[in-house]
């Protein structure tokens, strides 16, 4: 029965392996989304190869009323995934602070890892909410002796700058690996965020090798030629205290 079983998710693997849904949670008024994918779907399934990740999480209150403010964040990533960074050059906060994006590139842009996007609800005191966008660079980073992704992000509206350091902790379980990000209420605004987008991608030369920030494996059994895995989890952690998390699942190809 359990051969059979796995049998036919495997069938159902092959006839919609292409197709990737965002994952929907509801906690109360609170709905929080998840989706991502990676490049290539093909991969050993003994060694680890360079992939290309993207991830889209976001927020939303399910009768429109004013998103709460978010004290923490923090992704997952699967075990099978491995994040290198020997060799690779590093960006510290303090040089990003109150840095226009041109700026931030000029001084850290051997560190950069990824781009992407956010959308934040902007409550001022005695104004009506709205929409700010800004656009965002990831550049690997160390804080405190620890490695970490650099966020910094650049708004027109608020004119803003913001820098949001995403520290990496190792856990045990499926998601072996956790980049969380507090964020202070001297961020201001931007806690309050909808959507954010992130592109994370990197190759680079160290002593004569080529190496890839991002490489994972597809380990499954040898009598299949797909499968499927945890790809990503996100939680947030709201002002009070609760938690709200979502996560993922996708397939790859073993070759």
């Amino acid at each position: 029965m359990a051969r059979r079983s796995l049998a036919l998710v495997v069938l159902a693997l092959l006839l919609f392996g292409g197709l990737a849904r965002a994952e929907q949670t509801q906690r109360g008024n609170l709905i929080v989304t998840l989706d991502g994918r990676f490049s290539p779907l093909a991969l050993p399934r003994d060694r680890p190869a360079p992939v290309a990740v993207r991830l889209d999480a976001g927020l939303r209150t399910a009768d429109g009323s004013t998103l709460p403010r978010v004290t923490r964040v923090e992704l997952g990533i699967p075990g099978q995934g491995v994040i290198t960074t020997r060799g690779l050059p590093t960006c510290r906060p303090r040089v990003l602070r109150d840095a226009t994006a041109a700026k931030a590139l000029e001084a850290c842009r051997p560190a950069l890892i990824g781009r992407g996007e956010m959308v934040a609800e902007v409550k001022i005191p005695h104004q009506e909410p709205f929409t700010a966008h800004a656009r965002l660079r990831a550049f690997n980073g160390r804080v405190r002796g620890q490695r970490a992704v650099i966020v910094h992000g650049v708004a027109k509206r608020p004119p803003t700058a913001i820098v949001l350091p995403f520290l990496f902790r190792l856990r045990p379980g499926r998601f072996g690996t956790v980049l969380v990000a507090h964020l202070p209420r001297t961020l201001g605004p931007w806690p309050r965020f909808a959507d954010f987008e992130m592109r994370l991608s990197r190759r680079y030369t160290y002593r004569g090798r080529r190496l890839s920030y991002l490489a994972a494996t597809c380990p499954i059994p040898k009598r299949f030629s797909a499968g499927f895995f945890s790809f990503a989890k996100a939680t947030f952690t709201l002002a009070g205290g609760r938690r709200v998390s979502t996560g993922i699942a996708r397939s790859c190809r073993a070759r």
